[in-house]
């Protein structure tokens, strides 16, 4: 492919001496060949240093430099600002690029309208044992949302973007804030972010990143990432963009979700009500609530619907019984697992 507008990709790294070979390999045999690859190390304790400057020493597209604070934040902070792309990307140290999968995502960014993303299909891959099912089962409902562009309808979920495998023009990444937030998981307030901006997110089916699953993994070892619903974000960003206090909440589901949901909820002044297909929960009172029938959503008075139940055959039942009474996705409910 012809170069044309230069691809800035920010890689933190820490400790990953053993991956970066197979990582920075995988970039430099990109189809796609204007790009520049900022480097950030945090705080690295083995040779992931020197393993990087060995090969930005033999390619002029690589850079490394020390991130002063020891977090991801800090690293992608100091890694953007001396990225002088045009359009700009992540990269996890540990992992790999399909070989097109720059020259692919840029070509689908050049033709998309202002205000938008680009975000390929993932796959997991590990060098040893089996991959985690959470995983599994993630990356495949990321798939499935690149395939039907349901992004902003699943973004109480779960991320909806893969965090190493989208494109964006840098002007306009300037205007969503860019790597300035100080929410973990940083990758998420991301997509709220854009989400609360009306950006477009443009899905392509090809799975261009391959993620690492490994025990170390930061998602598997960090306590930020510890609680992997991130209630807190998504109810304050439920209440600052598509809560509605002239029509009645509710919260569906009265199990630990539901519980440490609406736990959320009042702490943030919101006031709802609680129902539960469960006939043992039924009249019972949980932080003073009672637990009332789900027969209420069909009295009169507009209503907004969260489901905090992880079941996923019981989802779908629930969706398709909310469906079946006029109650519209993104307007009138939400899963929020």
């Amino acid at each position: 492919m012809k170069a044309a507008e230069l691809i800035s990709i920010i890689m933190p790294f820490q400790d990953t001496e053993r991956y970066l070979p197979e990582c920075i390999d995988s970039i430099i045999a990109q189809s796609y060949t204007h790009w520049e690859l900022i480097a950030v190390n945090d705080h690295s304790s083995d040779h992931s240093f020197e393993v990087l400057a060995d090969y930005a020493k033999r390619d002029a597209r690589i850079r490394v430099i020390n991130s002063k604070a020891e977090n991801i934040l800090s690293a992608l902070q100091t890694g953007y600002k001396v990225c002088t792309g045009s359009i700009i990307g992540r990269m996890d140290s540990d992992d790999i690029m399909h070989p097109q999968k720059l020259e692919l995502l840029a070509l689908k960014l050049i033709a998309s309208p202002s205000k938008s993303i680009v975000a390929g299909s993932v796959k997991y891959f590990t060098d040893n044992g089996e991959i985690g099912d959470g995983f599994l089962k993630y990356a495949s409902w990321l798939n499935e949302i690149a395939s039907s562009g349901t992004y902003w309808f699943e973004i109480y979920r779960e991320c909806v973007i893969p965090s190493c495998c989208w494109l964006m023009k840098t002007e306009e990444f300037d205007l969503v804030g860019a790597f300035d937030g100080k929410t973990y998981p940083e990758d998420y307030d991301f997509c709220f972010r854009l989400y609360i901006r009306g950006y477009a997110v443009v899905g392509l089916t090809d799975q261009l990143h391959l993620w690492r699953d490994r025990n170390d993994r930061a998602s598997r070892t960090k306590e930020q990432y510890a609680d992997n619903r991130f209630l807190s974000l998504k109810a304050k960003y439920f209440r600052e963009l598509d809560y509605d206090s002239t029509r009645s909440l509710i919260i569906w589901g009265a199990g630990r979700n539901g519980k440490d949901l609406a736990k959320q909820f009042s702490e943030l002044g919101l006031h709802f009500q609680w129902i539960s297909d469960n006939d043992k929960k039924i009249g019972k009172h949980i932080y003073e609530i009672e637990i009332l029938p789900t027969k209420i959503l069909m009295t009169g008075g507009d209503k907004q619907v969260i489901i905090a139940i992880s079941n996923e055959s019981e989802k779908q039942v629930i969706k398709n019984r909310l469906d079946s009474i006029g109650f519209k996705p993104s307007q009138d409910y939400w899963f929020f697992l």
